[in-house]
């Protein structure tokens, strides 16, 4: 199960925790795409919000975990990654025993 952790400050999202694999083994295909497909998200989103708008972050990577926190944020920030919230969620809707996503404020 991959789980996404939404963190929020006020309104605003100020970053994500992802953690964990969707797949059950190895030869789990369709959990390879979902997982491929979250990963990529959220590397697009994080990438989105410091190469293209320029907010620093404070990140850490490795196999199965990736956390993203904003110094700050701004309008166009908020709504990357409640984009990439929103487009998370509706996976988790399609392939519910593989992605949760929790929301802390």
């Amino acid at each position: 199960m991959t789980t996404v952790r939404f963190l929020f400050k006020d309104k605003a999202v100020i970053g994500f925790e992802l953690s964990g694999h969707s797949t059950s083994d190895n030869d789990d295909d369709e959990g390879k795409t979902v997982c491929a497909a979250i990963s990529s998200a959220c590397y697009m989103a994080a990438n989105t919000v410091t190469e293209i708008i320029g907010i620093n972050a404070s990140t850490k990577i490795s196999d199965g975990y990736m956390k993203f926190i904003l110094s700050t944020t701004s309008d166009m920030s908020d709504a990357v990654l409640k984009g990439l919230k929103l487009h998370i969620s509706e996976l988790a809707k399609q392939y519910a025993n593989r992605v949760e996503v929790i929301t802390e404020v």
